[in-house]
């Protein structure tokens, strides 16, 4: 059995795929291919995964993982087209529908027709092309479920959001605590910019009839009621978080980071245990000059030690700040500043007290599942949802900013006095406890016999019966 997995370009989408394929090829004896654009290929292959199109073995269970890349339409090294959302998600999907379609038919010329097709956020036509090739299709969601709650009842139209007429309102989901207007998803805002990604989730609700399965990374254990209460409306399955899984954390050669990951972890050898504040704002999130710097100073003004990962070049939302003169040099060993970092081993070290993050769920799940309190300094997007949980429902992190919305740079006195509350402060105790109590339920999840253990076996046999029934 062959399945077939396709990913939107960005960085929180690749490794969950990749986390995906080789847990799926691990339970069960399939084929499993993971299939991007070929300028992603080119970075994974750049930042130094292996991504062999020959069938690599994994596990003893007989199954099997491989790389395909196809054209998008925009030369190789032309980061500037893809960019532009705009013009590059049409693009993506004329050339993808062409491009996959005779992928698919050369496996299936060769001995290896694809039994199932999964697709994540941004690239909804997947679900369309399966259709139309007469492929069971599925889907992995990369956010929250709350966001995934948010998206549905939107797109349905089943309660009010905010609007032109009303953009202040407060939004009441079933199973979920009242959000504010700048706590919904702000895709859904009437002022959001990025209306063509919005176009591109919704358009993933449109097509949900189409997957006979959504699989999710999150926890029922994390959202356990409003999992239960939306697996009424669609079928989901509950499979993180992904990179907790036993099978997947032994393997270092998991992640498809696009960006070589700097050497961070010797550094962070040398310092005390709960003592490093690690910094963040991930693969996409561009700061304003003005904002980096208050940052900068706050950092240095509250005297903790940190690892930054300040990223180079532009992104689809521009070109991030850059540290103020003289920054590295007053920081001297009580900093350290890279371009991009093996993040969840970072996570993963004792040294690490707190994490300053935008509050990607890649990044949300992740600082969870190890323990780790957040800074909460959202953006946009999923970023202010995941932020109002982290802070007021799952009590592990401060709010720093609330978001684009609000529209003003966050002075450095403030983000000075949160660092200090963060690691020293009179909650900054409980939020710890907070945190590693959400990384035992995580590893019981995942282990085996846990909640996503059974789900995602439950998934293995799903995808079995539907290929065994089209073939028969």
């Amino acid at each position: 059995m062959h399945v077939f997995l396709i990913s939107f370009q960005g960085q929180g989408h690749v490794n969950p795929l990749l986390r995906l394929r080789r847990l799926l090829a691990s339970k069960g004896n399939f084929l499993v291919t993971f299939c991007a654009t070929k300028s992603i290929g080119k970075k994974m292959n750049k930042a130094g995964t292996a991504v062999s199109i020959d069938p690599t073995p994994v596990g003893t269970g007989g199954g099997m993982i491989r790389f395909d890349f196809f054209d998008d339409g925009c030369s190789e090294d032309k980061d500037d087209e893809r960019n532009d959302l705009d013009t590059y998600l049409p693009k993506l999907e004329a050339y993808g529908k062409k491009t996959l379609t005779r992928i698919i038919q050369h496996h299936a010329e060769n001995g290896q027709p694809v039994s199932c097709l999964i697709n994540n956020p941004f690239v909804p036509w997947v679900s369309d092309l399966g259709e139309e090739l007469n492929i069971p299709c599925a889907m992995l969601w990369v956010q929250s479920c709350s966001c995934f709650s948010s998206y549905y009842h939107y797109e349905k139209s089943l309660v009010p959001f905010p609007s032109e007429e009303q953009p202040y309102i407060d939004v009441q989901l079933p199973n979920m605590p009242l959000l504010k207007s700048d706590e919904v998803p702000s895709f859904l805002h009437p002022s959001a910019p990025y209306v063509i990604i919005k176009k591109a989730i919704l358009r993933q609700f449109k097509n949900l009839s189409k997957n006979f399965c959504v699989l999710m990374e999150t926890f029922d254990e994390l959202e356990g009621d409003l999992i239960k209460y939306m697996s009424q409306i669609c079928p989901i399955r509950a499979v993180g978080p992904l990179f907790k899984n036993p099978l997947l954390e032994s393997n270092s050669n998991i992640s498809g980071d696009l960006i070589k990951a700097d050497d961070c972890m010797e550094w962070l050898n040398t310092k005390q245990p709960s003592s490093v504040v690690y910094i963040s704002f991930g693969s996409v999130v561009s700061l304003s000059q003005e904002q980096v710097t208050e940052m900068a100073y706050g950092v240095l003004n509250s005297g903790v030690l940190f690892l930054w990962v300040m990223r180079m070049g532009a992104t689809s939302t521009g070109v991030s700040g850059t540290l103020p003169d003289g920054f590295l040099e007053e920081a001297g060993d009580r900093g350290m500043v890279v371009h991009w970092s093996p993040q969840t081993q970072v996570l993963a070290h004792p040294a690490v007290s707190c994490f300053v993050s935008h509050c990607g769920w890649n990044s949300t799940m992740e600082s969870m599942s190890c323990g780790v309190p957040m800074v909460a300094f959202p953006q946009w997007g999923d970023q202010v949802t995941n932020a109002k949980y982290l802070v007021d429902e799952w009590k592990v992190g401060i709010g720093m900013s609330r978001g684009e919305a609000e529209s003003r740079v966050i002075p450095r006195k403030e983000v000075e006095e949160c660092l200090r509350e963060a690691t020293n402060g009179v909650n900054a105790m409980q939020m710890k406890m907070n945190a590693m109590k959400w990384k035992k339920e995580a590893e019981e999840a995942v282990a085996e016999g846990g909640s996503s253990d059974r789900n995602i076996r439950e998934f293995v046999d799903e995808v079995t019966k539907l290929s065994i029934n089209k073939s028969g």
